[in-house]
């Protein structure tokens, strides 16, 4: 083996670094005491409404004041009973039960039912679609 000179390396050392804990690591009872044997520098701030929830209670107490203080009563419109008696009629007159009515305008059978019930929330929309498909006038002037 001749004309073989001596082995060497020409490795570089490594150095493995940790990343630096994150908040929430920081704040663990493990991390201070490690930070504390290292040697490291341990901050301690009490925060001024730590525990408490004073910030959301003012203003909770405010919208809870307006609520007590507020009278008004506070519901939907609902259908009137001309409105539900004239459905009911215009739909009985064309012999349609609730459910053909509904299959007609492209709505639940709920929609017709509380409409003749007067549970339901007027809506322009589904008067005007009932309007044409009984061919009688629901709103405005007779």
């Amino acid at each position: 083996m001749a004309g073989v000179g001596p082995i060497t390396q020409d490795w570089e050392p490594v150095v493995i670094r940790k990343k630096a804990p994150t908040s929430a690591a920081r704040k663990d009872e493990k991390a201070v005491n490690a930070a504390r044997r290292a040697g490291a520098d341990i901050e301690t701030v009490k925060k001024s409404t730590a525990g408490t929830n004073k910030a959301a209670s003012s203003s909770t107490s405010l919208n809870t004041r307006k609520l007590a203080e507020d009278t008004e009563s506070l519901a939907h419109e609902r259908v009137p009973t001309e409105l539900k008696k004239s459905i009911m009629q215009a739909r009985m007159d064309k012999k349609l039960t609730q459910s053909q009515l509904a299959q007609i305008i492209n709505e639940k059978p709920q929609v017709i039912q509380e409409y003749e019930s007067g549970k339901a929330i007027p809506n322009q929309q589904i008067i005007g679609k009932l309007e044409r498909a009984l061919g009688v006038k629901l709103r405005g002037k007779k």
